[in-house]
């Protein structure tokens, strides 16, 4: 449950240092310009490994106004995934890092249409990640997303679980779940993963299926 301190400041920054404040030009332009916070205003801030404190916004800096509070980290959960077509990347890792996913791994599977070209693959992840750092201010979140790949989905298979028609129940035991294309999962990689698991008798667009499986995770951490 998120702390009432947290859910209650006027805004949620990620900085690099809780104990010595400095924001960013992204910070500081949220606070001025984008949220305009007004002179004596509750912002808390994180540095996304557990700690987070209350400030308040002085009209030109943040000054600590609480102490430090460390959360502990819940079991992680992870998510590897086929990437998406077009625009989809960006709604999936938003609403996974919302929902508390701690590690996102991107793929490129047997039967991908969507492979990013290595001359643009960080371009990608810088896209993903100021994406991620605005979910995690969104839902107060406190510990950041790692966001990882495209790596090839045979390698990571085998300490996965896919998602698959037919499969078992999603199981606590279960630290990483394998999403696929559009297209499906070969029979090569079904064969080569630890176990499928079943996601229900829904077709599920892949950030959709990536979702479901995430919030099932969670909710079996609880």
């Amino acid at each position: 449950m998120v702390d009432e301190r947290l859910r209650g400041a006027a805004a949620h920054l990620l900085v690099t240092n809780i104990e010595a404040i400095e924001l960013d030009d992204e910070g500081d332009h949220h606070l001025r310009r984008v949220l305009r916070i007004r002179s004596g205003q509750t912002v808390t801030i994180t540095d996304g490994a557990g700690s987070w404190r209350e400030c308040s916004w002085t009209g030109s800096h943040l000054e600590a106004i609480g102490p430090t509070v460390f959360v502990e980290r819940p079991e992680s959960v992870t998510i590897a995934v086929a990437i998406p077509k077009q625009d989809r990347p960006d709604w999936m890792v938003a609403k996974l890092v919302e929902c508390g996913v701690d590690r996102i791994v991107l793929l490129h599977a047997g039967r991908s249409v969507v492979r990013w070209e290595p001359d643009r693959v960080e371009r990608h992840l810088d896209r993903l990640q100021r994406i991620s750092r605005s979910a995690l201010e969104q839902s107060r979140s406190v510990y950041r997303c790692a966001i990882e790949g495209p790596v090839e989905a045979r390698s990571l298979l085998p300490a996965a679980v896919v998602a698959e028609p037919g499969g078992r129940h999603l199981e606590p035991s279960d630290a990483v779940v394998a999403i696929g294309p559009e297209g499906g999962w070969t029979p090569e990689e079904i064969t080569e993963a630890a176990d499928s698991v079943d996601l229900g008798d829904r077709v599920l667009r892949v950030e959709t299926a990536a979702l479901v499986a995430a919030l099932r995770m969670i909710d079996l951490r609880r």
